[in-house]
């Protein structure tokens, strides 16, 4: 797979295209996951059966943002941030690259995207206790141990231990991130 955009949003989409296109290819059908009244999303399409609905990646239309955040931590979050969490509503999307196999991390709804900023000011308060620059998760990796972020200064993809400094860049920006990495179905 060779994604070829230069926007954040755009190789968000071909890659999920991508991923929604192997899916089918591999599957004959749309992603499944089991049904939770509680818990409803965009990106639930129509079911499979009692207990599972297919779904997708599905472009956000809501006006999200991390105003709140900023506000509350007096900080500005780097745009890749900020375009990654506010794009799509999506389950986890596995991927793997040249490192291993990974879960790429996204809200799954507006209720979920709540939940994700919470975390994210829990990493960033973290960060700050342990004077250590503010990085965003924003993928987990098939090492329980590694998580990958965006350093929130340059926009850089990491890899780092939870609590710890990033210790090995993998790309200068998540469009070129991207560009390494391809779905895993």
């Amino acid at each position: 797979m060779k994604l070829s955009a230069s926007s954040l949003p755009e190789i968000m989409e071909q890659f999920m295209d991508c991923y929604i296109e192997l899916y089918q290819e591999k599957h004959e059908q749309l992603p499944i996951i089991d049904i939770d009244a509680d818990w409803p999303s965009p990106c639930l399409q129509h079911l499979h059966n009692d207990k599972e609905v297919f779904w997708q990646p599905t472009k956000n239309n809501d006006s999200l943002s991390f105003d709140n955040v900023e506000q509350a931590l007096e900080i500005n979050l780097h745009d890749d941030i900020q375009t990654y969490f506010t794009t799509y509503f999506s389950e986890s999307i596995n991927a793997k690259c040249s490192e291993g196999e990974l879960s790429l991390l996204l809200p799954w709804s507006i209720e979920d995207f709540k939940r994700l900023q919470e975390n994210i000011i829990g990493h960033i308060m973290m960060k700050k206790r342990l004077k250590q620059p503010i990085t965003i998760f924003f993928a987990v990796t098939d090492d329980e141990e590694n998580i990958l972020s965006i350093d929130n200064d340059s926009g850089e993809v990491w890899v780092e231990s939870v609590g710890c400094l990033p210790h090995k860049k993998l790309a200068d920006s998540l469009i070129e991130f991207f560009k390494q990495i391809s779905p895993k179905v």
